[in-house]
């Protein structure tokens, strides 16, 4: 009912940047919070930054100052700008979004993820 499809991955050397943005479709009625989440192999996945549908946005403390969450209400598309990536930063990125469904339902709905890898 609710796809959600991530792109703007990639590899980077520290320091550098990427953006990376999710596009939403379907029987989407309305999102609430979006969210961007991040995994590595072997450990759980953690949240990296959240926003609101009026704007308001949090951040882990790992990320706050180098990455800005932002979406597009109009669109249903989230984005994530990263700056200052580092090592650690590397991980596949998931973007995560509460849709209230055309049926009034609500759906926690997941995208598939996007490799982020930034070199040292």
């Amino acid at each position: 009912q609710v796809q959600l499809v991530e792109s703007g991955g990639g590899l980077v050397q520290a320091g550098g940047s990427l953006r990376l943005s999710c596009a939403a479709s379907g029987s989407i009625l309305s999102i609430n919070t979006m969210a961007w989440y991040r995994q590595t192999p072997g450990k759980r996945r953690e949240l990296v930054a959240t926003i609101t549908r009026y704007g308001t946005t949090n951040y882990a403390d790992s990320v706050k100052a180098r990455f800005t969450i932002s979406r597009d209400n109009a669109k249903n598309i989230l984005y994530l700008q990263m700056n200052s990536l580092k090592p650690e930063d590397t991980a596949v990125y998931y973007c995560n979004a509460a849709v209230i469904l055309i049926t009034h339902s609500v759906d926690d709905s997941w995208g598939r993820g996007t490799q982020v890898t930034v070199s040292s």
